[in-house]
């Protein structure tokens, strides 16, 4: 009966690489091209903007506005230093602070960012912020959206051969291995997969962060107050789509001499 089991796993597994992303030199999962994902990245944005509120000219949205500029010309700095002068064509950036009370910033496939009200107590000033808007930006450039959507086509691709493999057996049996592989899937694929990205973007993130001249030491700091907000709140670190607060700090103290060392080679001295 393993065999059912290992069959899903091995198959949703079998096309786990693809092309390389300049910006993390890793093969990624991707079958989902820009052309197909940003317009509906764009509409979906657009609805977004018109069922909530978007605050306009206040202090507070006009840095929103600025951080998101010097993110995305650091953006543009990095890639031309790595010969990736085309990588953002079709992006469509646009930085907009919505009211809500939810602890959040998101950044859609295209360049298109919404930061929350509620996460500005957090950020605390401009630094703040900019690890942040920095972190979400570098989910959109690394495509991690466009292999989420590829890995959940390859696991489900994984369920339909566990399905046919189980076909002769009785349906509670069918019923138990689907179980188990969609337990095993999650667990040992999926969530290690968005635990990934997560690294991946702070890792891209602190890079824009010194680039863009911002003092990266502000990173730990701020993700020091987000463990205090959470503290008490997170489960165990393999259930969960983000490393835990306390591995992500120590993973960015690590990254920030190389953070200062990309700006240097990109021109611009890190503070």
């Amino acid at each position: 009966m393993k065999k059912y089991f290992l069959l899903g796993l091995s198959t949703f597994g079998l096309l786990f690489s693809c092309a390389t992303n300049p910006l993390t030199g890793k093969s990624t999962l991707n079958f989902v091209s820009n052309a197909e994902l940003f317009p509906s990245s764009f509409q979906q944005y657009g609805t977004f903007l018109k069922e909530n509120k978007v605050i306009i000219g206040t202090a507070d949205a006009k840095l929103v506005e600025k951080v998101g500029v010097r993110i995305k010309l650091a953006a543009e700095k990095y890639l031309n230093y790595l010969g990736q002068t085309q990588y953002l064509k079709g992006y469509e950036w646009e930085y907009k602070l919505v009211e809500s009370k939810d602890i959040n910033a998101w950044c859609m496939p295209g360049g298109k960012i919404v930061v929350y009200s509620g996460i500005l107590p957090v950020t605390l000033n401009e630094a703040g912020l900019a690890t942040v808007m920095g972190h979400e930006v570098s989910h959109a450039l690394a495509n991690h959206g466009a292999q989420r959507m590829s890995a959940a086509k390859l696991q489900q691709i994984g369920a339909a051969g566990v399905a046919l493999a189980t076909g002769k057996e009785s349906a509670e049996k069918q019923e138990m291995w689907q179980k188990y592989y969609g337990i095993g899937s999650q667990v040992g694929v999926m969530l290690p997969f968005s635990r990934s990205h997560e690294s991946e973007a702070d890792k891209i993130g602190l890079a824009l962060m010194a680039i863009a001249g911002y003092n990266v030491e502000e990173s730990i700091v701020f993700w020091e107050r987000m463990a205090a907000k959470s503290s008490g709140k997170s489960q165990p670190e393999f259930l969960s789509t983000h490393p835990s607060d306390a591995t992500r700090i120590e993973d960015l103290k690590a990254l920030i001499p190389e953070a200062k060392a990309i700006a240097a080679k990109v021109g611009i001295i890190a503070k």
